[in-house]
């Protein structure tokens, strides 16, 4: 009752209604009216004209009314056969494909996403402490080490890993040279050269919100916990770990949400094998010019990633008002 008494409080000032509103303004024009858009098309009929689809809205000139049209076929195809191509996928003694292509690309870009941000998390929370420990002299210079890449561009550097990593490429040229192996490693095109190129682009993306927390954390807490005979461990888990969960989360929310729609690296180094639905979606816009159909898988898309996230937000805001009664 107290956060909500403050939130009117500040809500009556000028100046605070205006901060408060820039997010808003942000989210309405970036991205409800473009998704509004997107949800418009994709109800829509795919039409050789420009734009490529049917409009919704038509008026009989005759009649002198309005006839809506909205067509459901899009959403149909992707679900076509979706639960036996979920029963395929989660059977273990099947391929795992099953012949849905779309919930195949789903459910590929999602357990690719949440690789990546596991291992991302794995990595990134020590060097994070790491630096956050640092001596405050060269806590900076790490800090830089950290965001150097992003000084050049993404493309770049995606290519860089395709020289490194192809089957003529730096590292099996080093191997063979040096007689390490007798021929060269399967490293490129597959899913182990995508989930380590997804990791190398998102890392900072994992230890900078993670940085941010654990910098904040009062080392008095440590030793007070030694004090009372706890061994690093235990420490660690009762205290650094809990502290340090806002960190996990924004970090995690900043590597799974863009990795899920990522088109570049699977791309260039995923292969056949690994399709995402960032290949989908340019697929269906560009090579089958398919708005509507597109914008179907679009708008899934997010609201597969949208609910989880809303909802986990609900939580937080629960708690937090619960912990200030």
């Amino acid at each position: 009752m107290k956060l909500k008494t403050l939130k009117r409080k500040l809500l009556r000032r000028p100046g605070q209604r205006a901060v408060i509103a820039v997010p808003y303004i942000w989210l309405l024009v970036l991205f409800l009216i473009p998704f509004a858009i997107v949800l418009k098309i994709s109800f829509a009929e795919q039409e050789l004209a420009i734009p490529p689809y049917s409009p919704l809205i038509t008026t009989d000139p005759d009649l002198g009314r309005l006839n809506i049209a909205l067509n459901y076929q899009n959403y149909a195809d992707i679900f076509q056969n979706f639960w036996r191509s979920l029963g395929q996928m989660l059977n273990p003694f099947s391929d795992g494909n099953g012949n849905n292509i779309y919930l195949l690309t789903y459910w590929l870009s999602i357990k690719t996403a949440l690789t990546t941000t596991l291992i991302c998390l794995m990595l990134g929370y020590p060097i994070a402490y790491a630096i956050s420990r640092a001596n405050p002299s060269i806590r900076n210079g790490l800090l830089l080490a950290i965001m150097l890449p992003f000084w050049t561009s993404f493309l770049l550097r995606v290519y860089a890993w395709m020289g490194l990593l192809g089957h003529n490429g730096i590292i099996n040229n080093y191997l063979l040279k040096y007689g390490i192996i007798s021929q060269p490693l399967d490293l490129f095109y597959n899913a182990f050269s995508l989930n380590l190129v997804m990791v190398y682009a998102y890392l900072p993306f994992m230890i900078l919100p993670l940085y941010t927390q654990l910098v904040k954390l009062d080392g008095r807490l440590l030793e007070a916990a030694s004090d009372l005979g706890a061994g690093p461990i235990k420490a660690f888990f009762s205290i650094t770990l809990p502290l340090s969960k806002t960190g996990i989360i924004a970090g995690s929310m900043l590597v799974f949400v863009p990795a899920v729609g990522e088109f570049v690296i699977p791309e260039l180094v995923g292969g056949s094998d690994n399709l995402m639905i960032g290949k989908v979606l340019w697929q269906a816009f560009f090579d089958q010019n398919n708005w509507p159909l597109a914008s179907a898988i679009a708008v899934i898309m997010v609201i597969l990633l949208v609910i989880p996230i809303t909802l986990f937000h609900h939580y937080e805001n629960r708690e937090i008002e619960e912990g200030a009664r």
